[in-house]
Parts: structure tokens; C-alpha cells; sequence
């Protein structure tokens, strides 16, 4: 019986002990769960933008990359893309493709109102794509001449039909521009909204409203916006977003330093390491759209070499990249792996990634016929190997060219460099008039990845296969591509081709170059993935925050 009691006594205490410990547990969780950080509204964030104002419409836009960041908070689009290149709605709640891919049709949300409270209608839409089927030369060429071809058929107030001559799968990429509102603006034509007092007081349906303009002796130095309370996705956290101009990203990087702006919209290489040093300042990377690439003519017939892919091997392995990205950029670049930019979702991960290899080159050369001298020149059938490397003037690319010319001289092939302005670097891979040509392929506003242009047989002659790439399984391929809107088809064409890409190297990728945003960490709930273009940088600027409660 005593041992029973001390049993007892022992249980007693042990619930007590547990008991406790269950208290302070449950007293540290609930104190926990009190402490948590819950966004609220209010707080201004302040960027650098470099650049200058010109006039807020995204019509208007396109060649001024500071409108274009402001714009992008103003205004909204049918459709956006994520950080993998897929369309996600923006306007538009929901649309259908027809079978044979040559009918779009997008259904407008019902709750999207512009900035003064009248509800955003397929007249808007439909007003808005008049002027990109204008003709103006203010509008890209590319689109001036596109949209003509696109007939536009209203079907009720908040449904839009898009009918096109033939089947074309990546005509989403074309539904990101961002609409104008067709009750203020009536039927003025693009020209006439040039000066139009609207550019300088826009009314939008995005995210943030415009407030005003700041001035200094009549020049326009700063816009502020502030957030929209009924906007569609929600009434954004951060209250205030101001912009101010700088000239370069030195004069923005010295306003942070002197603690008058929070965020840096651009940051050139050479001040990255003064940014990372910066306590307190949180730095957001991510790939651009760009592909540096050499292309090879293998039509020219003073460099006939260049028609064997095994040879087009060796110049890729004979590269090396990686010191071309440290040394020329900084390290700010990612490798790129075939025609199709990594983390798309076309892009096939099981390719094998291109080697510096200056061995093993030398060893295909050797096993090709041709022959080395002491002195290190690279003979084939008795005549030097000589090549001819095309690149535009400016000091980067120049700088890559060396770096390209020392590497394929270090396996005894003879290079000389000729550069000229962009224009005319152009006009020679237009004209099909060069060896090789190392320039940049710009993939900006262009998620869909649709490499038909640059690789299809059709483009040899009048298009832009500048390499003159004549495969026809490749081509078929890409044909394909484009006439189907089911994914997972495309993905499977896409994959093939990058397969044949990847065995035949028609043309040598090389990289793809960083942008680098910094903001201040007291502005949270930034996230930066892949993007097409600056602007993309606020994807998600609702969702951006200062100030915190607790829930």
C-alpha cells in the first residue's frame, strides 16, 4: 500500500511537471502567433529611374524605358506572363483558343475600372488595338506590321474576338500591351495623342493612380503615384510610389547613398560592388532577355569550314565563357544552353552543357585532316585556317571579340576582328554578307519561345536565319510549333528541336547578361524571377509592404 502511494505520488508530479511545460508552450505559441508580422497599408517607397520623362501612355512608350517602368503601375494588360514565359490574366479573367489556333477570344473581368470609376470595356480594347493597326511609325515595326493582319470583333461588352489569317500559337505574346480608355480618349488618333494633356495626367487601371509631377525650373523631375483603392487584385499595401530621373546610374546610386531614394532601377557592373556593400539594401537579380550569340554563316563560301558541324564544335569548345563573363561583365551573366532561355517553359534541361575544352577541340581538328605547325598555324589541305569575326563598335563587345579572337588563335585558327556600328552590323547579317558575327539576340516582350524566325528554313533567304541553317527536321519542328496551342505539344517540338539544335550547333550561344534592381530592406514582399523586360521588375508590386501589424 506504501508503494502504491509513492507510485502515485510520482504520477501526480510527473502530470504537474508535463502540465506545466504543456502551460509555457501553449503561452510561448499563442504569444508566438500574436507577434507575427501582418502587412498593412501605408509607407512611400522612392525609386532612382534613369532616364528622362517623356509622356505617360503605353502607346507611346516604346522606346523610353523610364515611361515604360512608370506606365507598367498605371496601366494593365489582357494578359501578363510569370516568371516561366506562361500567360496569366490580367484584364482579362479568361480566354479560349480555337482548335486550329487562328481565334482568340478573352473575357474581361467585371470588376476592372479606370482610375476615374468607369468600368474598363471591350470598346477600350478594341480602341487600343486601332492604334497599334495604325500604321504610325511611333509604333515598333514589328508591330506596325502585324497588327493590320488581326481582325478585332467585339461580342459583348466585356468579350473580344481576335481572328487571325493563319494558325499562330504564340499570338498571346502580342496581348500584353496595356489598354487605353477609350471614353476619355474617343477616336484620336495616335498622332494626335502626342501632345494630348492626357500624357501628362494619365487615367489608367492598374495597381497605382497618378498623383502629380514634380518640377524644377520647368523641368520634370519626378512622378508620384499613390494606390488605387479599387483595383481589381486589391488595393496594393505600399500607400505612395514616387519616381525620380537621374542621368546615369552613378548620379542614381549617389541619390541612394545620400539617403534620397530607397530603390535603384538599374545597376551598371561596375558599381555592384559599391550596392553589395550597402548595409541594409537588398539586391534582386535576374537573367535578361537578351542571347549573346556568334552566328555562323554556313552559306559563305570563303569560309566554307563553317558548313561542318563538327568544326562548329570545336569553335564552341574552344571558348571560354566563363572568363568572358568575368572579366568583360563582371560575372553577371548565366551560360546559355541552346536558342531557348532557361527556366521557359519550353526549355529542355537534359542537353548537355557546352565544355571549355581546348583538348578535346584539338583533337576533332586532328581527326578532321588538319594539320598544326611548330609554330602553332592551323593548315587544312595545305592553306591557313583564316576567319573573319563581325562585331559592333561599342568597348563590351569589343572587349568579348578579343577575348573570342585570343581563345580560337590559342587552337591555331587565324582571326581578325572587324567592327562596325550596330546599323551596319545589321545590314551585313541581313545582306548575309560575313563569316561569323558576335552580337545580341533581344528577346524582350517576347515570353512565348517561338524560335521559328532565327532557325526555319522559310527565314534563309529574306527572314532572320542569318545563319543560313538549312534543316528540315528542325524546321518542321518549329512549324509545328506554332500551329498548335496545346503545351505539352509544344513542349515535345521544342524539346526535339533543341535536340537537333544541340547536335548540329548551327550558331554558338553564349550567355545571357544579368539586370540587377536594389531596394532598400525596409520594403518587403519582393520577389524578382525571370522577366522580359524592366518593367517586369513590379509583377507583384501589390503585394509589396512597409508597415506591419500583428494579427
Amino acid at each position: 500500500m506504501q508503494k502504491f502511494r509513492w507510485q502515485l505520488l510520482i504520477v501526480l508530479i510527473t502530470g504537474l511537471v508535463v502540465g506545466l511545460i504543456l502551460f509555457f508552450q501553449q503561452s510561448q505559441t499563442t504569444q508566438e502567433a500574436v507577434s507575427t508580422p501582418n502587412p498593412i497599408s501605408g509607407g512611400r517607397y522612392t525609386e532612382a529611374l534613369v532616364g528622362n520623362f517623356l509622356r505617360l501612355n503605353p502607346m507611346l512608350d516604346h522606346f523610353n524605358q523610364a515611361d515604360c517602368d512608370i506606365d507598367k503601375l498605371i496601366f494593365s494588360s489582357l494578359i501578363r506572363f510569370d516568371s516561366n514565359g506562361l500567360p496569366v490574366g490580367d484584364l482579362a479573367e479568361s480566354w479560349s483558343v480555337s482548335s486550329d489556333a487562328a481565334v482568340f477570344i478573352f473575357n474581361l473581368r467585371l470588376d476592372a475600372v479606370w482610375h476615374d470609376g468607369q468600368p474598363v470595356t471591350a470598346q477600350d480594347v478594341i480602341y487600343t488595338v486601332s492604334l497599334l493597326q495604325s500604321g504610325s511609325n511611333l509604333i515598333p515595326e514589328d508591330l506596325r506590321e502585324f497588327w493590320p493582319q488581326i481582325t478585332v470583333n467585339p461580342i459583348s461588352d466585356s468579350s473580344i474576338e481576335f481572328a487571325l489569317p493563319v494558325a499562330f500559337a504564340p499570338f498571346l505574346d502580342y496581348m500584353n500591351f496595356q489598354v487605353l480608355p477609350a471614353h476619355l480618349l474617343g477616336n484620336l488618333s495616335l498622332d494626335e495623342l502626342v501632345d494630348h494633356p492626357f500624357n501628362l495626367n494619365p487615367i489608367g487601371s492598374g495597381p497605382y493612380r497618378f498623383d502629380s509631377l514634380e518640377t524644377d525650373n520647368g523641368l520634370i523631375k519626378g512622378v508620384n503615384l499613390i494606390s488605387y483603392e479599387y483595383y481589381f487584385d486589391g488595393r496594393p499595401f505600399i500607400d505612395e510610389i514616387r519616381f525620380r530621373y537621374y542621368p546615369d546610374e552613378k548620379a542614381a546610386l549617389d541619390a541612394y547613398l545620400a539617403g534620397e531614394v530607397d530603390g535603384l532601377s538599374k545597376i551598371k557592373h561596375e558599381d555592384l560592388k559599391t550596392v553589395l556593400n550597402q548595409t541594409g539594401l537588398n539586391l534582386y537579380s535576374s537573367k535578361q532577355p537578351k542571347l549573346c550569340i556568334v552566328f555562323l554563316n554556313q552559306k559563305n563560301e570563303t569560309a566554307a569550314m563553317l558548313q561542318n558541324a563538327d568544326f562548329r564544335k570545336v569553335l564552341m569548345a574552344g571558348i571560354n565563357r566563363q572568363a568572358i563573363v568575368d572579366e568583360v561583365l563582371f560575372g553577371q551573366a548565366v551560360m546559355a544552353q541552346g536558342p531557348i532561355m532557361p527556366d521557359n517553359w519550353a526549355f529542355f534541361d537534359g542537353q548537355e552543357s557546352y565544355r571549355f575544352d581546348p583538348d578535346k577541340a584539338r583533337q576533332i581538328l586532328f581527326g578532321m585532316g588538319f594539320t598544326q605547325t611548330e609554330g602553332g598555324g592551323l593548315f587544312f589541305e595545305g592553306a591557313p585556317v583564316q576567319l573573319n569575326l563581325l562585331v559592333q563598335d561599342d568597348l563590351q563587345h569589343l572587349a568579348m571579340a578579343q577575348m573570342l579572337e585570343a581563345n580560337w588563335e590559342n587552337l591555331g585558327l587565324q582571326i581578325d576582328v572587324t567592327s562596325k556600328p550596330y546599323d551596319q552590323v545589321v545590314a551585313d547579317l541581313s545582306s548575309r554578307n560575313y563569316q561569323m558575327a558576335l552580337i545580341d539576340i533581344d528577346l524582350s516582350d517576347t515570353p512565348d519561345p517561338d524560335p521559328y524566325q532565327f532557325w526555319a528554313e522559310s527565314q534563309i533567304a529574306n527572314g532572320q536565319n542569318y545563319s543560313q541553317w538549312s534543316n528540315a527536321t528542325a524546321s518542321s519542328y518549329l512549324e509545328q510549333g506554332r500551329q498548335t496551342a496545346n503545351i505539352e505539344l509544344r513542349k515535345r517540338l521544342y524539346r526535339n528541336f533543341q535536340i537537333l539544335f544541340e547536335e548540329d550547333l548551327p550558331s554558338l550561344p553564349l550567355f545571357y547578361p544579368v539586370y540587377n534592381y536594389a531596394v532598400k530592406d525596409s520594403i518587403q514582399g519582393l520577389t524578382l524571377g525571370p522577366i522580359y523586360d524592366q518593367s517586369e521588375r513590379f509583377n507583384n508590386v501589390p503585394t509589396w509592404y512597409i508597415l506591419t501589424g500583428v494579427e
